[in-house]
C-alpha cells in the first residue's frame, strides 16, 4: 500500500509540474519568431517584385516593420498576417500569388518577429493587427471595402478576431480564414488530451466565435491532410459563420499545402476575390 501511495503521488506530482510548465511557458511554445530566425532572409525584390518598407506605432507604443507590396492597376490590398513561427521573409509565395492576382500586399510582423519590437503576446497580436488596419484606412487613405484581411494557421486567429469587430461601413471585403484552428483550447486539447486544458490554456484564440461575429464574405480554406491543425476545425470555423461563405478544400500538409494545390487553390482564391472586390 505505502508503494502505491508512493507511486500515485509520484504521478500526480509530474502531472501537476508537466500542467504548471504548459501554463507558464505556452507563449514561447507558440510564438516561434526564432524559427528559423529573426533575420530577413530576403525580401520582395528578390523575387521582382517591388516593395515599401512599412513601420507601424500600436497603440501600447511598440514598433513594427511590414511591407507594403504595390500590384499594377491594382484590385484591392490584401492585409496579410503570417503563422505562429518565422517572419514576412518567408511567405514570399504567398505575396506573389496575391500580386499575381492583382492586388497589393501589406504584411507585417508581429511584436517580437522580424525587426519589429516587443515580446508576444495574444492581445499583443490583436494590437497589432489593429494598428495595420488603421495604417491602411488612415494613412493610405484606403475604403475598408477594399480590403480583404487574410490570415493562415495563427494568422487566421489574428485576422479572423480583426475582421469580427469591424461592422457596417467599416466591415472589410471579406476574410480568409487558411489552415486555421478552431480555439486554442481545441488545439490544446488535441495535443494534451490528457490534461486540463480548459484550466491552462491562457492562449484563448477563439477562432469560431470570432468568425461567427464577422460581418462580410467568408473564405475558409483547409486541408484534409493538414497534420498540424486537423481539417476538422476549419470545418468548424466554418460552420460557425452565418453569413456568405465559401470551402477551399487543400491537399497537402500544414506548412506546404497551398502551395501544392496551387494549381486549383489559386483560381479559386481568384474566384472568391473577384466577387467580393468587383466594383
Amino acid at each position: 500500500m505505502r508503494t502505491l501511495i508512493s507511486l500515485i503521488t509520484v504521478a500526480a506530482s509530474i502531472y501537476l509540474l508537466l500542467s504548471l510548465v504548459l501554463y507558464l511557458f505556452q507563449g514561447s511554445m507558440v510564438f516561434l519568431a526564432n524559427m528559423p530566425g529573426r533575420a530577413l532572409e530576403a525580401t520582395p525584390d528578390d523575387i521582382g517584385l517591388g516593395y515599401e518598407d512599412v513601420f507601424l506605432d500600436t497603440s501600447d507604443n511598440e514598433r513594427l516593420h511590414g511591407w507594403y507590396v504595390p500590384a499594377i492597376d491594382s484590385g484591392g490590398v490584401v492585409l496579410f498576417f503570417h503563422g505562429n513561427a518565422g517572419n514576412i521573409s518567408h511567405r514570399l509565395d504567398s505575396i506573389a500569388i496575391f500580386h499575381q492576382l492583382g492586388l497589393d500586399v501589406l504584411i507585417i510582423d508581429y511584436r517580437g518577429y522580424g525587426r519589429s519590437s516587443g515580446s508576444t503576446s495574444e492581445k499583443g497580436t490583436y494590437l497589432d493587427a489593429q494598428a495595420a488596419w488603421d495604417y491602411l484606412v488612415g494613412e493610405r487613405g484606403i475604403a475598408a471595402q477594399g480590403i480583404v484581411i487574410f490570415g493562415r494557421s495563427l494568422g487566421g486567429a489574428v485576422g479572423a478576431w480583426l475582421g469580427s469587430r469591424k461592422h457596417g461601413n467599416d466591415r472589410p471585403a471579406a476574410v480568409i480564414i487558411e489552415s486555421s484552428f478552431s480555439s486554442g483550447v481545441d488545439i490544446a486539447r488535441r495535443l494534451y488530451p490528457f490534461l486540463p486544458v480548459r484550466l491552462i490554456t491562457r492562449l484563448r484564440y477563439p477562432v469560431a466565435e470570432y468568425a461567427s461575429q464577422l460581418d462580410c464574405p467568408v473564405l475558409v480554406v483547409h486541408s484534409r491532410d493538414d497534420e498540424i491543425i486537423p481539417f476538422s476545425m476549419g470545418q468548424r470555423i466554418y460552420d460557425a459563420v452565418s453569413g456568405e461563405k465559401q470551402l477551399i478544400e487543400l491537399r497537402g500538409d500544414h506548412n506546404a499545402g497551398f502551395w501544392l494545390s496551387r494549381d486549383y487553390y489559386i483560381p479559386a482564391l481568384k474566384e472568391f476575390l473577384d466577387s467580393v472586390l468587383q466594383g
